[in-house]
């Protein structure tokens, strides 16, 4: 009988008298390598030109699909996909490209999971999926997420594309108070017919005083409507 392999990281399991005198040599490259590569091993690979589809050159040598850490490198411009086994395993991503990769199972693929341009990720295979690791104790998910399309936290309605924010339909910014029961919201009109952005001033005003626009959006507090020394001039000239 010859030498056989695990399953799932192609460790090499000799059989009783085969490897007489030759152990050493497969223990060392298809045991002891495999295994540092599968708890500390790093797999680097530009982006640049193409998708990431981690080579598996088969149980007992060594091959990307078994690293520990994969590390995307390079300018696409665009979201590039890494490709992985469908298979049980962690990953360690640390994204050093300048776009957004997923992380798939290469047969589908499947849906995956994203890492911004320099952002890191511990995922894992579920059973049908790669899905992102590190929930609270309570179970949920203390990170918030986007995708390559800046989607944050699977919502459509709210996006993020590295700069601003933004809460589509209509949607709230919600300031609750203390205990969380009640909110002073934000709220853009129904239609608008331009883009429009207001500066906040960079000071508090006096007392007595509003915001006020230039008319270009930029905010600045002043004087709102006329000052009683002003009415009293307006009523003494309607006087005459």
């Amino acid at each position: 009988m010859t030498t056989q392999y695990t399953t799932l990281l192609g460790f090499a399991l000799p059989v009783t008298g085969e490897l007489s005198g030759t152990w050493g040599d497969t223990v060392n490259n298809s045991i002891t390598q495999l295994e540092e590569d599968a708890i500390a091993g790093v797999a680097t690979a530009s982006v640049t030109s193409g998708n990431w589809t981690l080579s598996t050159t088969g149980s007992g040598a060594s091959n990307e699909a078994r690293k520990a850490i994969l590390i995307p490198t390079g300018t696409p411009g665009v979201s590039r996909n890494i490709l992985a086994p469908n298979s049980s395993k962690a990953y360690i991503i640390v994204n050093q490209s300048d776009a957004a990769v997923v992380i798939k199972g290469v047969t589908g693929p499947t849906t995956g999971i994203t890492v911004s341009a320099g952002d890191k990720a511990l995922v894992a295979w579920n059973g049908s999926d790669f899905v992102r690791v590190g929930a609270s104790a309570g179970g949920s998910d203390t990170q918030v997420q986007y995708n390559s399309g800046g989607n944050l936290a699977g919502s459509a309605n709210m996006t993020f594309d590295g700069s601003n924010l933004q809460l589509g339909a209509q949607g709230d910014l919600r300031l609750a108070d203390s205990d969380s029961s009640n909110y002073v919201a934000l709220q853009a009109p129904a239609t608008v017919a331009t883009n429009v952005t207001f500066t906040l001033p960079s000071a508090d005003g006096s007392t007595g005083q509003a915001l006020v626009t230039n008319g270009s959006g930029a905010l600045s507090f002043g004087s709102a409507g006329l000052s009683r020394a002003q009415v009293t001039t307006i009523a003494m000239l309607y006087s005459i």
